[in-house]
């Protein structure tokens, strides 16, 4: 019964609710205009924060790309002016160890050239003087054979003495010959050193253009940067992101070192502290004991790459003079030695404490003891071994962990302020979306209305055009008289 009291036909709710929706038409009909405002005054009030909301999120995204953008040129620039001090560091030290020997390179090149071109010209042939009585042999060789014995005897005797002179010429011609050769054989030694020198200068020479080719590269990039071009943030972010997951990787590869190391020192420093001591309920102080050395190792790692120059975590430790520099970077090399040291003692210890708790369980159950072999000592102590070079390495291989973390950290502050202005873009995006279909639902909101009255609204409609039409012929009928007066009046109106 407490149910059906609004129904005006017992037992029929369709009915009843078309009956009450009849006569709450005209009610509903009169309140259409006060309902259209509010309506379109709630969604307006909900649409109209959301798009504020939205044009503030989208200028808090320009604010923010503006700042990254700053922080990636100021670093950018910062790489850049560090490579283009590198590569003229570089130059200055390949100019004064392989150029500033020029003059007296030039010196021995101008030395060994000169004598080369004297050897060369003492290897010129120079042909005999003809002698003079070669006219006489000409004008005897002119003469014709007859039977004198004398003239005869007469060319038998010259011919024997041109034998003997052209024997004696043609030993001469040899015997300069071989000189010359000499002398051109000379020349290798001289030709060698010269292409030596040569070559080395050619070397030199190509070292200092490649070094100019790179530094004519920082400085277009750093001529970008200062001019803050799409080009300069779009390499700058990739190499960034680049970064960043480099970054991580090895990052998460030292993580696992560390983790190893944790394992390793965890247990023997369990004897150390007390293994029954808790700090918490779960976190035992020999765990606690083990994190601080692998801290201690990461700590003296950061200042050791910081006095060495490598990172730049710490401005005051890079702005130090170079004294107190060394004097850190020994420090830390020193506490180094010393927790590796400690660290292999404790993997000892650990093999110990193993083979201890092994023998306990077997001496508490009622199993008989196993006693190994003697041939199996040596490799029994592999594991031990094993233990104590990592124990060893591990310190020295955690104390690089500043050189991924600096990249980590420089490029991590690029890519989150790249993902953060992604994701403010698009909740204000949302925003401005929602704020629309908020507009647009008051909008149909407002026709769902007058489609629920469409009866008194076809009803005025009909009332509205009976009431223009007569509107209609009554200003036509006016104009008609007003037409027929005027031409009463005998003036033609067209």
């Amino acid at each position: 019964m407490a149910a059906s009291w609004w129904m005006i036909v017992p037992g029929n709710p369709a009915l009843s609710g078309l009956i009450i929706f009849l006569i709450a038409m005209p009610f509903l009909y009169a309140a259409r205009g006060p309902m259209h405002q509010i309506i379109l005054a709630t969604t307006q009030a909900l649409a109209g924060p959301l798009r504020l909301a939205s044009r503030w999120l989208m200028f808090t995204a320009r604010e923010m790309r503006q700042r990254n953008l700053a922080v990636l040129m100021a670093h950018g620039r910062e790489e850049a002016t560090q490579a283009i001090e590198r590569e003229f560091e570089r130059v200055t030290k390949l100019v004064q160890r392989d150029l500033h020997g020029y003059p007296a390179l030039q010196r021995k090149v101008m030395d060994e050239i000169t004598r080369v071109e004297e050897d060369y010209q003492k290897c010129g042939e120079v042909p005999p003087p003809s002698p003079e009585w070669a006219k006489a042999i000409e004008t005897i060789a002119g003469i014709k054979p007859s039977g004198d014995g004398l003239v005869e005897k007469l060319l038998e005797d010259i011919s024997k003495s041109m034998d003997r002179i052209y024997d004696k010429a043609l030993a001469q011609y040899r015997r300069s010959y071989e000189k010359r050769h000499k002398i051109l054989k000379g020349f290798m030694p001289f030709w060698r050193s010269l292409d030596r020198t040569m070559s080395q200068v050619d070397r030199n020479l190509g070292g200092l253009q490649d070094s100019a080719s790179k530094i004519d590269a920082q400085m277009d990039k750093y001529e970008n940067i200062i001019a803050k071009s799409e080009k300069a943030e779009t390499s700058l972010t990739s190499s960034a992101a680049v970064q960043f997951v480099i970054a991580s990787a090895f990052l998460a590869l030292l993580f696992g070192g560390a983790f190893v190391n944790f394992k390793l020192v965890a247990l023997p420093m369990s004897e150390m502290v007390g293994g029954g001591d808790y700090i918490t309920d779960n976190l035992q102080a020999s765990e606690v004991a083990a994190l601080v050395i692998i801290l201690l190792e990461v700590s003296m790692g950061l200042f050791l790459m910081e006095a060495l120059r490598m990172t730049h975590l710490f401005p005051r430790i890079n702005n130090m003079n170079d004294r107190m520099r060394h004097r850190i970077m020994w420090s830390a090399i020193i506490f180094l030695f010393i927790l590796a040291g400690v660290e292999v003692a404790l993997a000892f210890m650990r093999d110990q404490i193993v083979a201890s708790n092994l023998t306990l369980k077997q001496g508490l159950s009622d199993a008989p003891l196993v006693v190994a072999p003697p041939e199996a000592g040596a490799v029994s102590n592999i594991p031990m071994l094993g233990q104590m070079i990592l124990g060893f390495i591990l310190p020295w291989v955690l104390a690089f962990v500043g050189i991924p973390l600096e990249y980590f950290i420089y490029s991590a502050r690029t890519v989150l302020g790249v993902l953060t202005v992604a994701s403010v873009r698009g909740l204000a995006f949302i925003l401005r979306l929602t704020g629309n279909i908020f507009r647009h639902i008051g909008s149909t909101l407002v026709h769902l209305y007058d489609a629920a009255i469409f009866l008194p609204l076809m009803i005025e409609r009909v009332i509205k055009g009976k009431r223009g039409g007569q509107e209609a012929g009554n200003s036509a009928a006016s104009v008609t008289s007003f037409r027929v007066r005027r031409t009463g009046t005998g003036e033609h109106i067209v």
